[in-house]
């Protein structure tokens, strides 16, 4: 095994909020040395002319214990100063520029990312300065420092964004494709292909799987080591009883085909994930996962308290 001091070495790949309540419960049970977050950039976006990357912000306030509790992201006790002056100049010229929110303190994490990306750092670099500056000792690696964007199509307004049609249309309009620009063109980031090949645990966590972890392994070479390793991934599923916890997943899969349950996710991630972990009352569909050639472990996945977002965590290292 490579190991650092009889520690795993974990690799997680990540989307937004779920990713991040997983990677909780692995602070204090993994070195900080041996565990890796690898991160969707596909929701990143240009916005007042600012550099935004909510999948990383999101993971690092939340392991800083500092996001909001209330939303999920963002940060606690935020004010909206900036955002109102936004949505008065807006009014002037009938525009709804305020459409995605930015907190005054959140406003200073995407200038410094503007200014240093200006400057000549890459993504990378920027999100390691970020994650230092909030105490972290994990290595957070953005999946790829190049241009990646994650577009839907969508039944009445054709292909847009995806925080266009996550936060301008509240993901409440049908979608009937999606797809990742710029990832053919993408390479991995630095160390992200060694993290995944020299891990010896590989976790997917409980993120959507069609506009938080596909981007990740849109990124050439990095589905190609998953399904090389697929006996070493392991994933937890994001949708419990039919329903994701947050987020259109479950509509997404039903509207691009799938069915929204545990075993719709099996039957996404066959190809890539060894052994899926469901939710307890999901257990009735254990044998039909398994039928897939996914090994299928039940328990609770509702990370509602510390105690059991830990344990999850753990089982994932040790299954």
């Amino acid at each position: 095994m490579n190991t650092t001091d009889s520690q795993p070495n974990v690799a997680v790949v990540c989307g937004g909020v779920g990713a991040a309540r997983l990677l909780r419960g692995f602070i204090g049970l993994v070195d900080p040395e041996c565990l890796t977050a690898i991160a969707n950039v596909g929701d990143d976006m240009v916005l007042h002319g600012l550099n935004i990357s909510p999948d990383l912000d999101t993971i690092v306030y939340t392991l800083a214990e500092a996001v909001s509790a209330e939303r999920g992201w963002g940060l606690e006790g935020e004010t909206w100063q900036a955002m109102e002056m936004v949505a008065r100049y807006g009014a002037t010229v009938g525009e709804p520029l305020d459409w995605f929110s930015l907190g005054d303190r959140d406003l200073g994490t995407h200038l410094f990312r503007t200014q240093a990306l200006a400057a000549g750092a890459d993504l990378a670099t920027v999100t390691a300065q970020i994650a230092r500056t909030w105490g972290l000792d994990l290595r957070l690696l953005p999946v790829t420092n190049d241009r990646l964007r994650t577009m839907v199509t969508t039944v009445d307004h054709g292909e847009i964004s995806f925080q266009e049609y996550f936060v301008g249309h509240q993901h409440s309009i049908p979608v009937t494709s999606v797809r990742f620009d710029g990832a053919a063109q993408a390479t991995p980031g630095p160390r992200v292909i060694e993290t995944l090949e020299q891990a010896d645990r590989i976790v997917v966590a409980p993120s959507n799987p069609a506009v938080s972890i596909d981007p990740v392994l849109a990124v050439p070479g990095v589905r190609d080591v998953l399904e090389r390793r697929r006996d070493d991934v392991i994933a937890v599923s994001p949708i419990i009883g039919g329903k994701a916890l947050k987020g259109p997943a479950d509509r997404l899969l039903v509207e691009l085909g799938r069915t929204s349950s545990a075993l719709g996710v099996a039957e996404w991630y066959r190809e890539v994930v060894g052994t899926l972990v469901i939710d307890t009352v999901d257990a009735d569909q254990a044998d039909a996962i398994e039928a897939l050639g996914v090994r299928a472990i039940v328990t609770e996945t509702i990370m509602s308290t510390p105690a059991i977002t830990r344990a999850l965590a753990e089982l994932t290292i040790k299954s």
